[in-house]
């Protein structure tokens, strides 16, 4: 099941009639997601222009956004993650809001961030462990994942 459905799934949940429920869940569910995956980029102290590529094209693809909508949630994410105290206030939001599939393809996307400049650095690579875990990603599935995606960058 595609993230983008995940979400849209969860939002019908909470919603009786109208689409504006729909809406705020998904994308106060979209937003945490994208200020996790800024959270990865700026981690590790400076933020590569692959990273920002990455995390643009990882945005389009994971949540079907055109060019102008990813700007704008990049934009808002940038901000939600400077007033984060902790991980937990984006994790607790992710495990309530996905199944574990969508659990599993954020940690995917951020795994794709922390990869996207040839190298994951030793702080990037503990972001990322800790968010599986958080998630309730097993160590089994997040070394899966993560082979995946190095795969890819080599």
């Amino acid at each position: 099941m595609a993230l983008w459905t995940t979400l849209k799934d969860f939002g019908e949940k909470f919603s009786d009639s109208g689409d504006e429920t729909v809406n705020l869940g998904e994308d106060e569910v979209r937003l945490v997601a994208a200020a996790l995956l800024v959270h990865a980029t700026v981690v590790d102290g400076e933020v590569d222009k692959r990273e920002e590529k990455v995390l643009r094209d990882v945005l389009l693809r994971g949540f079907n956004l055109d060019q102008v909508q990813a700007g704008k949630l990049i934009t808002q994410a940038t901000e939600k993650e400077k007033e984060a105290v902790d991980l937990h206030v984006f994790t607790n939001v992710l495990t309530r809001s996905l199944d574990q599939e969508g659990r599993m393809e954020i940690v995917g996307m951020l795994c794709e961030v922390i990869n996207a400049d040839g190298e994951a650095h030793e702080t990037e690579g503990k972001l990322a462990w800790r968010v599986a875990q958080s998630l309730g990603i097993t160590p089994n599935d997040w070394v899966k994942l993560r082979k995946k995606v190095e795969a890819r960058h080599t």
